[in-house]
């Protein structure tokens, strides 16, 4: 067993891990109070498209989680980050309306692109928008995916993510979008780099055993997997990820951190 007292920083997913959709899980705020009281750095990771930064943390305030929006490392944002280092990026964002906000900085063109950057825009995926992006891509526009999940866990049950739209398209033309979120481990190095740690420093808690569990552990940090949110026995026995722990809950995680109550 892994001795859990020597990390200085855990990584937190959010939906599933924190919440599921508008309802915290049990414990977890406790949880991650413990955890900063005992002098753990927190850092919220997520993979979520669909809020603004600002909004994202009004939600987590909104569910009791006290939460610095420094403190909070979205997929969005590293797509942010990866635009302002191109020359006179042109977007096509495929992005609900509120996390758009953030790309405001951004020329936006829907003929025009030489990115487009992919996230979650619920039912407005149809064939004619899936062969638009696809002739664009064809013309030379390049692929952002902010993340390739298989599916996700709603309150009303499991539903289907983006990653077959994504998946998808690299197959019709014949090029590999690049992944900016979880599980790509640059998107774990930059967390590490934000706090400075290095990945045996850090731990990752998630309910995804690929982008969480496999990304984490991509990148050299320990991953625990819980039993909440899109958490499946049959589907987690099945792969060939390991998670370093598998806990019921996040709200067990204090006591394997040596944390008292």
């Amino acid at each position: 067993m892994h001795d859990f007292s020597v990390f200085k920083a855990v990584l937190f997913d959010l939906d599933g891990v924190l919440y599921i959709g508008k309802t915290p899980i049990d414990g977890a705020i406790e949880a991650v109070n413990q955890i900063r009281n005992a002098g753990i750095a927190c850092r919220f990771v997520t993979n979520t498209s669909t809020l603004s930064i600002a909004a994202l943390q009004q939600k987590l305030h909104g569910l009791g989680f006290a939460v610095a929006q420094q403190e909070i490392m979205s997929a969005p944002q590293a797509a942010i980050q990866f635009l302002q280092s191109q020359e006179n990026p042109i977007c096509r964002l495929l992005l609900a309306d509120d996390v758009k906000q953030d790309f405001a900085q951004f020329p936006q063109s829907d003929t025009e692109a030489n990115f487009i950057v992919i996230g979650d825009i619920g039912d407005a995926w149809s064939y004619p928008l899936l062969n638009e992006v696809f002739n664009s891509v064809m013309r030379g526009a390049k692929l952002i995916a902010i993340h390739k999940n298989r599916f996700w866990q709603t309150e009303t049950g499991l539903q289907m993510d983006i990653g077959a739209f994504v998946t998808g398209l690299e197959y019709a033309a014949n090029t590999q979008a690049m992944l900016i979120g979880k599980p790509s481990v640059d998107f774990f190095n930059a967390v590490l780099a934000n706090l400075g740690l290095n990945p045996q420093q850090a731990l990752m808690i998630g309910d995804d055993i690929d982008s969480d569990v496999g990304g984490a552990q991509a990148a050299g940090i320990k991953a625990v997997l819980v039993r909440t949110g899109k958490y499946r026995q049959a589907y987690t026995e099945a792969s060939s990820i390991k998670p370093d722990l598998i806990l019921d809950s996040v709200a067990s995680l204090p006591s394997y951190l040596n944390i008292d109550f």
